[in-house]
This record gives structure tokens, C-alpha cells and sequence, in this order.
């Protein structure tokens, strides 16, 4: 590729990944369906605090399939060329994804802020447990408990740890991405795979802009945001990012 990108040893690199990112390696994006139905259920349905109450069953079989899709594929090139540009910067890289696959800890992502949560940890919908490490698929009919509550004589139900319709993303993840901005001494903002569409990730490259960053967007399709970005290199990202970076 023509053009590459030159980092040197005071630029701090912030990337941000969406479901285009994904979507090459084979994971459907989340409203796949044209009129945004998942068995003739609104995804709100599955995917939102409202919905788990009225039907858990329903979330945790329609999350089972997410999990069984997203074990069943593997990390692309674009998500191995930012463990490269990890290796090489360090500290002063920073990954936040929308995507909740767990992809990019797959492939070798270590320096990694999954703002809308991560399809293979689940956490009780009632008590402050911790999220924990979770790849069961559960049946149709099936709702976990969660043992903590049980042990105390409570009860609660186990939930996906995914940042749902409705709900606030976590103000750490949030304060751990604007600190990164805020102490880098030349900023350089990449956005791939997104669609600018969903806030506040669609908002972080105004963020950015206000610390002096270059910003890029690495997108097929034009964004919703786009118009913020200092360049749009139009490709798929699995293409475009292991060509990208000239490190000095």
C-alpha cells in the first residue's frame, strides 16, 4: 500500500474496531437481518434489560447461537495486524472494540477495552459478582442461576456480560480510553470496521480531534461520522491494517 501511515516514538496509537471488523472473519453483524428480526423477534427482544425479564430463556438461547458462531471462526488478518502494531508500541497502544466476539483477544490483543462487553463472560443480573469466564451453551428452555445468590439463600439469574439496549457502558472503560487521549503526546485515531453510527464510540473521533489527533477510518462503506475524519482509506480492514503502519 501506497501512503503508509509513519508512527514514531512519540505517537500513541488509539484504535477503534466495529462489526466490519468482524464481519471478515464470518460473524454476522448484529442486525444481519434486513428488517432487523431474529426468529420474527425485534432484537430488542434479546438484547435489552426489558427483554431478559420478560423472557430469559429466549436471550440466553438466542446468545448460545451468538457463542457457537463466534467459536466456530477465527481471528483475520486485520485482527493480527494490531497485535504486530501492539508488539512494537506498547503502552502507547490502546484497542477499544465494539465487538463483543472476543476475536481480538484471540488473536493476541492484550492492551484491549471491550465497551460493549464480551459474549463469553456472563455475570448475575441481580448481585455485584464479577463477571466470570463462560462458554456453555445453554438449552432452549435453560436459565442459569447464579450459586453465589444461592449460597446466601437469594436467588438470582445469570446474564451475558453484554452492554444491552438501554444500559450505560461502564464509566471505567470510558475514563481508561479518555486518560489514554489525554496523555498522549501526539495522538494518532483509527477507526475500522464502523459504522459511526452508535454513540459515544461514534464520538470518540471528536474526542480525539480536541487532543490534536490524525484520525482514519478504514471503512468498505462510507461511515456515518465520516465527515470527522482527517482521511478515509475505503477497503476492508483485513486488507488495509497489515499494510498500514510504518513504524520508526
Amino acid at each position: 500500500m501506497s501512503d503508509k501511515i509513519e508512527i514514531d516514538r512519540d505517537t500513541w496509537v488509539l484504535v477503534l474496531t466495529g462489526a466490519g471488523v468482524s464481519a471478515e472473519s464470518g460473524i454476522p453483524t448484529f442486525r444481519a437481518s434486513p428488517d432487523g428480526l431474529w426468529e420474527n423477534h425485534k432484537i430488542e427482544d434479546v438484547a435489552s434489560p426489558e427483554g431478559f425479564a420478560d423472557n430469559p430463556a429466549l436471550v440466553w438461547r438466542f446468545y448460545s447461537e451468538r457463542r457457537a458462531k463466534a467459536k466456530s471462526v477465527e481471528p483475520n488478518p486485520g485482527h493480527h495486524a494490531l497485535v504486530a502494531l501492539e508488539e512494537k508500541l506498547g503502552d502507547r497502544f490502546l484497542l477499544a472494540t465494539q465487538n463483543v466476539d472476543g476475536l481480538h483477544g484471540r488473536a493476541g490483543s492484550r492492551r484491549l477495552v471491550e465497551i460493549h462487553g464480551n459474549l463469553f463472560k456472563t455475570r448475575c443480573s441481580t448481585c455485584e459478582r464479577d463477571p466470570f469466564d463462560d462458554e456453555d451453551l445453554y438449552a432452549s428452555n435453560e436459565v442459569p442461576g447464579c450459586g453465589k445468590c444461592a449460597e446466601r439463600g437469594d436467588f438470582g439469574l445469570l446474564r451475558p456480560h453484554i452492554v444491552w439496549f438501554g444500559e450505560m457502558l461502564d464509566p471505567r472503560d470510558l475514563h481508561r480510553i479518555s486518560r489514554f487521549m489525554a496523555n498522549a503526546p501526539k495522538l494518532l485515531f483509527i477507526a475500522a470496521g464502523t459504522s459511526g453510527a452508535v454513540y459515544p464510540a461514534a464520538g470518540f473521533v471528536n474526542n480525539a480531534r480536541k487532543f490534536g489527533a490524525r484520525t482514519v477510518l478504514i471503512n468498505a462503506d462510507a461511515a456515518d461520522n465520516g465527515a470527522e475524519f482527517h482521511r478515509w482509506i475505503q477497503g476492508k480492514s483485513g486488507a488495509v491494517l497489515p499494510e498500514l503502519f510504518d513504524v520508526r
